[in-house]
């Protein structure tokens, strides 16, 4: 899952918020300086990821990516469930999005948390451009995937397109969709049962 999906599955605490959303940038010595909530936060994504990257509907839909982006796959229906969410919003949360959204960046604004400068950009950006509300389009699919491109490319020094594959997506938007609606609730429940045994102790 992406940006969008992290912040919703979370407890309403800013900092649990921004650790599952940021926790792919605030690793190691970094992490163990943020709050608790952020810690928990951070292990929640973790736990989303693991739920997702092993789920079977999630696979199958892995097959609907042409051969170009195979291998890529996972990060282009990260992004897409994404949009999903966003234009089915209505369905997974009682809160309007841009209500939502404009919640959290309220709070994200204010955060003393001492985020690596890396993970202050990301959420600066976030916040700056209303990334969260952007994948309601198809245009906000494509900027997060050049985003991820650019990433790629300086990480592998070569270059990549992965937004060339929004048509591809797009076209078959009703597969996914279908797909999205029978694992998002079940993600939740998985989100809902983790959280009850971290609150046990468990």
């Amino acid at each position: 899952m992406n940006w969008l999906a992290h912040t919703l599955l979370s407890e309403p605490t800013v900092d649990f918020q921004l650790g599952n959303l940021l926790a792919d940038l605030v690793r190691g010595e970094d992490r163990i300086l943020m709050s608790a909530d952020f810690q928990r936060g951070a292990a929640c994504h973790k736990a989303i990821d693991a739920f997702t990257d092993s789920h079977p509907v999630v696979r199958r839909g892995r097959a609907r990516v042409g051969a170009e982006y195979r291998r890529f796959s996972g990060v282009l229906i990260d992004v897409f469930y994404d949009y999903l969410l966003a234009n089915q919003w209505q369905h997974y949360s009682s809160q309007p999005l841009q209500e939502f959204v404009q919640g959290f960046y309220a709070g994200a604004r204010v955060t003393t948390l001492p985020l690596p400068p890396d993970a202050r950009m990301t959420l600066d950006r976030i916040v700056r451009f209303d990334l969260l509300a952007s994948y309601r389009e198809l245009a906000g699919v494509e900027h997060a995937l050049r985003r991820i491109s650019t990433y790629l490319e300086k990480r592998w020094r070569r270059p990549f397109s992965l937004q060339d594959s929004v048509p591809l997506l797009s076209a078959e938007e009703a597969g996914f969709a279908a797909d999205f609606a029978e694992f998002f609730p079940q993600l939740q429940a998985h989100v809902a049962e983790w959280m009850e045994k971290e609150a046990a102790g468990n």
